[in-house]
């Protein structure tokens, strides 16, 4: 009879590892802190100056995407969250018991992405929800603009808000198998969201056009605004599929470099 573990084995004890290790609810609790605490001040900020705003700032203001702020700093969150999974194991050698008592690297893998797809997108939606519905009350008390659920373009963004965060936290996890050190993790996620898209700024417009769209950040961009942000960026559903290609193949990566290397 084998004893290898099956691939419900290997999830429940990678769920069980997840769950009792303390870093990850500190880290949800940062996750939940930025979006909805910056959703909560964002709001407050713009309902206490609307009347001083004109009316072309006013025609411009997007209520949802101003609820929905703290996703562009919780995406740091849950980037760092999806790395530690991985590199915490290999900063602390448990990675050799971890392959010790899962000897098909592939299944751990798919076990761990199992944990984090489920319980990030759960977490995600649950907070960008919560954001939305918080941020949208706050403008209807103060009489401004403001979104509703029942309107399927507001819907979609918030939804896909909570898809993005889920997505970068593999990207994060993929990233951290390639690489094995959290910090060097950490660097290059960050390098690729934040510092990327800067250096892509000070290219001549006509390379911006046709590299911007493809940074991750402009791809989230894309997937959680009601409106198309620019005629040079991809539809939603484009965005959603070329960061979901990104994701497969960086984790994919790291799966492949797992099969090939010692721990």
């Amino acid at each position: 009879m084998s004893t290898t573990p099956t691939l419900v084995d290997t999830t429940r004890a990678e769920f069980l590892k997840f769950r009792t290790v303390r870093a990850t609810f500190i880290g949800l609790a940062t996750l939940i802190l930025l979006t909805i605490g910056l959703a909560v001040l964002i709001t407050l900020v713009i309902k206490s100056n609307w009347s001083h705003r004109g009316p072309v700032e006013r025609l411009a203001f997007d209520p949802v995407a101003t609820s929905l702020v703290g996703v562009f700093f919780a995406q740091f969150a849950v980037g760092v969250m999806g790395a530690r999974a991985i590199t915490s194991e290999y900063a602390s050698g448990a990675i050799r018991t971890t392959l010790a008592a899962v000897p098909r690297r592939v299944r751990l893998v798919v076990s761990k992405v199992i944990v984090l797809l489920v319980t990030f997108f759960i977490v995600s939606q649950i907070v960008v929800f919560a954001a939305f519905e918080i941020g949208q009350a706050i403008y209807k008390s103060g009489h401004l603009p403001s979104g509703t659920l029942s309107n399927s373009t507001d819907l979609r963004a918030v939804v896909m808000a909570g898809v993005y965060l889920t997505l970068l936290t593999l990207v994060g996890f993929g990233i951290g198998l390639i690489l094995r050190t959290t910090s060097v993790t950490i660097s290059v996620y960050v390098t690729v969201l934040l510092i990327i898209p800067i250096i892509v700024n000070f290219l001549p417009s006509s390379w911006q056009s046709h590299v911007s769209k493809y940074l991750p950040s402009n791809l989230g961009q894309a997937m959680t605004t009601p409106t198309s942000v620019s005629s040079n960026s991809f539809q939603w559903g484009t965005a959603t599929i070329m960061l979901t290609i990104y994701t497969v193949i960086i984790v994919g990566i790291g799966t492949f470099l797992l099969t090939r290397r010692d721990a």
